[in-house]
């Protein structure tokens, strides 16, 4: 082989290994760097796994009731709408078999137990009506009554010294106040065609109608229920001067005229009113009479020519009377002889309404056809619970 050609192979080769060593680490660079790239790539996505994991725990963390809410509450709304709209009770009745008896009871009697939504809307509208419930103490209990123990002297006390004998204090006297519960009912009716649009709302509709019918009833009863098969009104206990007065009776203050308040300085008989009751009850006293007593009440001014009346500066806010909030329950007796139109006093600590939670609904589709019926009941009593919290206006001379 001639030394020209020798020496140009050696210089080819002398050439191609730079530029394959220069090959070999670029693609070595290349792969290196993909590598890292897959490596940060999937680091990324476990952390935004990661913050999306956090993330739901948080959310689902912070509203748990809601969450609860919805699981729970949503098929019970289901399976009443269609027992209520066709009769067709399987749904309740699974779920039931499922464990969720707390929201769907079969009551022995018959009926199931109505939806929590729909058994707060009627809730809201008792309480929020003119009747004792919104000024009363109300509580829950799961038993047939409620008693009451109410401690109404003061345990004896008195001074004593370094060497002095101590002499035995009086014990106070406890009294047993027994509320039973009595079943309060409505029977709304509606015919099977109305039930059959889909567009009716049918537990709107319901809730509306018990409501109307419980508020009115209960209104009644807690001013002048006679405890028979419904709850005591605080007016059917016996009424005594408030001079003569004791336990068992509530006071009365009188006017000074016969079925009217006094010709002269009739307001003095509001103010005697409002002092009758001890200070204790007065810081959370309410005035409670019917809509003619409160428009002659209103007319009164004190010696200077103000109005004790004045009514509330805000949408929703009770009118006052002396400072003091005013119910206008139109259950009280209108002003006339001897009646005991006014009453003042602490109605939380001085009546009690005791019920159940539950409220259940019967369908009845035989008893009123073409109409379907809805028989609708819960439980519930009330009767006085201090008779030293509340005092009556009575009209008369003594």
């Amino acid at each position: 082989m001639p030394q020209t050609e020798t020496t140009a192979r050696a210089g080819e080769a002398v050439t191609s290994r730079p530029a394959h060593e220069v090959k070999s680490a670029l693609a070595g660079f290349l792969a290196e760097f993909k590598g890292f790239q897959g490596e940060i790539t999937s680091k990324l996505q476990q952390q935004e796994e990661r913050l999306t994991m956090l993330n739901a725990k948080s959310i689902s963390a912070g509203r748990p009731a809601l969450s609860a809410a919805v699981e729970l509450g949503a098929p019970h709304k289901k399976a009443l709408a269609t027992y209520l709209r066709t009769g067709d009770d399987d749904g309740l009745r699974g779920l039931v078999l499922e464990g969720k008896a707390l929201n769907t009871q079969v009551n022995s009697d018959g009926g199931f137990l109505v939806d929590p939504e729909t058994s707060e809307r009627i809730r809201g509208v008792l309480k929020s009506t003119s009747s004792i419930r919104s000024v009363a103490n109300v509580v829950n209990v799961e038993a047939t009554s409620y008693d009451v123990l109410v401690d109404h002297t003061d345990v004896g006390s008195g001074w004593a010294s370094e060497t002095a004998t101590l002499s035995e204090t009086s014990t106070p006297q406890i009294d047993r106040i027994s509320i039973p519960l009595h079943e309060l009912s409505a029977m709304p009716k509606a015919s099977q065609r109305l039930l059959d649009d889909s567009a009716f709302d049918i537990e709107g509709w319901l809730a509306g109608r018990i409501a109307d019918k419980f508020a009115r009833a209960e209104a009644q009863s807690f001013v002048t229920g006679d405890g028979i098969d419904k709850p005591t009104g605080f007016l059917t206990h016996p009424a005594v001067d408030d001079s003569l007065w004791s336990w068992g009776s509530l006071g009365y203050v009188p006017t000074g005229a016969v079925g009217d308040f006094a010709p002269t300085n009739a307001s003095d008989a509001i103010v005697d009113l409002v002092y009758a009751l001890s200070a204790e009850y007065r810081a959370n006293a309410s005035f409670v009479m019917n809509s003619k007593t409160a428009g002659a009440v209103r007319k009164m001014k004190d010696a200077d020519g103000r109005f004790l009346w004045s009514d509330g500066l805000a949408a929703g806010e009770p009118a006052r009377l002396m400072g003091y909030p005013v119910l206008v329950a139109e259950d009280m007796p209108d002003i006339g002889a001897d009646a005991c139109a006014v009453a003042f006093g602490d109605f939380h600590n001085g009546y009690t309404i005791a019920e159940r939670p539950d409220m259940r609904v019967l369908r009845d589709p035989f008893s009123a056809k073409p109409h379907v019926l809805f028989y609708a009941s819960k439980r519930v009593g009330g009767d006085v619970s201090d008779f030293a919290a509340i005092k009556l206006l009575k009209f008369a001379v003594s």
